[in-house]
C-alpha cells in the first residue's frame, strides 16, 4: 500500500523532517509458527506492522496491517505492550518514529502470500526457527510468548532493550 494520503499531505509541509506517528505491529501466531514479512525497503523480516490512519483504532489496524501485507485474517486477541521503535530512515529521505503498539492474533484463515507492494516474501516461521529481526521485533514475539495476564510497558531507561 502506498503512503497513506494524510502523511503525503503533512510531508507536502514539513518535508523530511521527523514524524511522531502511531503504529501497530501484530504477533500472529499459528501452530507454533509465527507470521512475518520481509520487507521491500530494507530486506529485513519484521512482523506485519503498519501507521494507523485519523481515527482508526488500533486492533483495526492490525487486523488491517496483517490481510494488506499477507492475504492472513486474523482476530486481535490481546494487547501485548507498548514501546517506542527506534526512528526509521526511509530510502526517500523521510523519517519517522512510532508508538508501537503490540498486539497478539488468532489465525482465522487464508494463505500467507505477498499481497502488496511493501513486501518481497510472506512466511510462517517456527518458533525456534526464526530469521533475523531486529531486536524490537524478538522482543515483540517474546512478549506475546508470555502468560496473557502480562503485558510489556516501558517504564524508563534500563527497559529500553
Amino acid at each position: 500500500m502506498p503512503t497513506p494520503e494524510f502523511i503525503v499531505k503533512m510531508r507536502e509541509k514539513i518535508g523530511n523532517d521527523p514524524l511522531w506517528l502511531p503504529g501497530v505491529k501484530a504477533v500472529v501466531i499459528h501452530e507454533d509458527r509465527v507470521l512475518l514479512v520481509r520487507r521491500a525497503d530494507n530486506g529485513k523480516w519484521t512482523l506485519p506492522a503498519g501507521i494507523l490512519e485519523p481515527g482508526e483504532e488500533p486492533a483495526v489496524a492490525a487486523v488491517r496491517e496483517v490481510f494488506e501485507e499477507t492475504a492472513v485474517h486474523c482476530a486481535i486477541t490481546r494487547l501485548v505492550g507498548v514501546a517506542t521503535t527506534d526512528e526509521a530512515l526511509y530510502p526517500n529521505g523521510d523519517r519517522a518514529q512510532y508508538l508501537d503498539i503490540i498486539l497478539a492474533g488468532e489465525y482465522l484463515g487464508g494463505q500467507a502470500t505477498v499481497n502488496d507492494d511493501e513486501n518481497l516474501e510472506v512466511g510462517w516461521f517456527a518458533l525456534g526457527q526464526l530469521p533475523v529481526l531486529p531486536p524490537k521485533h524478538s522482543r515483540a514475539i517474546a512478549w506475546a510468548l508470555e502468560p496473557k495476564e502480562t503485558g510489556h510497558f516501558i517504564t524508563g531507561p534500563a527497559d529500553r532493550t
